[in-house]
């Protein structure tokens, strides 16, 4: 994979420091100063219904990771993903606080295509942050494909988002895993969706803490996490819900509609 040199940064112009701030202040503390650039972090669904759930938190880690046109992302996902996850759609994605304009997105056939993509993507030092979205168990990430992928990004410093939606954790090099799932969001008034909330856990990291969870609500705005409350939360309310509203096309038993 090659990328026009239209793509490269003006002069001097870098991603924002090793790490990148989340929100909160436990999440960012257990992360010694926030989430690791130049690093892989992977991010599972906690059930097979909570694909919306990973892919719109991987939406919200890009709108941190590569804000404007400066240092663009690059949006993988393998063929499998795109038939099973539905279709993204830039107002949804603008929706979530990214920045859709500047970015790219590649469908590849099947998950050696994603992960060659991906390591030839992170060798890529216009990126701000590559996401390769698979689906299922993706056999060609053995530990060796999984060691590759961390040194072409350590290399670059771009960041890798590998999103696993309806699969199992497994062995690998990245620097965190995460688990995540929907959770109940505040009402608006008029009864309207809140904004995404999400329960998420850190199942591992290098050299730090593991095990913990948080409740997060996604601040579009000022594209940042802020911790959700449960006192103001309803119970009607799921991640889905926001992403109906947002134009993300979910595939129900076969049929597509929209959510």
């Amino acid at each position: 994979m090659r990328f026009a040199s239209s793509l490269m940064p003006p002069p001097g112009v870098r991603p924002q420091g090793p790490f990148e701030a989340l929100g909160p202040a436990s999440l960012d503390a257990a992360l010694g100063r926030g989430l690791a650039r130049g690093r892989v972090h992977e991010i599972y669904g906690a059930e097979p219904e909570d694909a919306a759930a990973v892919i719109g938190f991987g939406m919200a880690l890009t709108g941190i990771l590569a804000p404007d046109k400066a240092h663009p992302a690059l949006w993988l996902r393998s063929r499998r993903a795109g038939q099973s996850g539905g279709i993204l759609q830039a107002r949804g994605w603008a929706e979530m606080g990214g920045a859709p304009g500047p970015a790219l997105v590649g469908l590849v056939p099947d998950g050696m295509g994603l992960l060659r993509a991906a390591v030839d993507a992170l060798r890529c030092s216009a990126l701000g942050v590559v996401v390769a979205e698979g689906w299922g168990a993706l056999r060609e990430l053995d530990l060796t494909a999984s060691r590759r992928l961390a040194l072409a990004a350590e290399r670059s410093g771009v960041t890798l988002l590998l999103l696993r939606p309806h699969a199992t954790p497994v062995p690998s090099t990245a620097q965190t895993r995460w688990q995540v799932n929907s959770a109940p969001s505040r009402p608006l008034p008029g009864c309207a969706p809140g904004a995404p909330v999400f329960d998420i856990t850190l199942l591992r990291q290098k050299s730090g803490p593991c095990g913990l969870s948080w409740r997060l609500e996604w601040d579009r705005d000022r594209r940042v996490f802020l911790e959700a409350t449960s006192s103001a939360l309803r119970l009607p309310s799921l991640m889905s819900d926001r992403l109906r509203l947002e134009g993300l096309q979910y595939p129900v038993q076969g049929a597509s509609r929209s959510l």
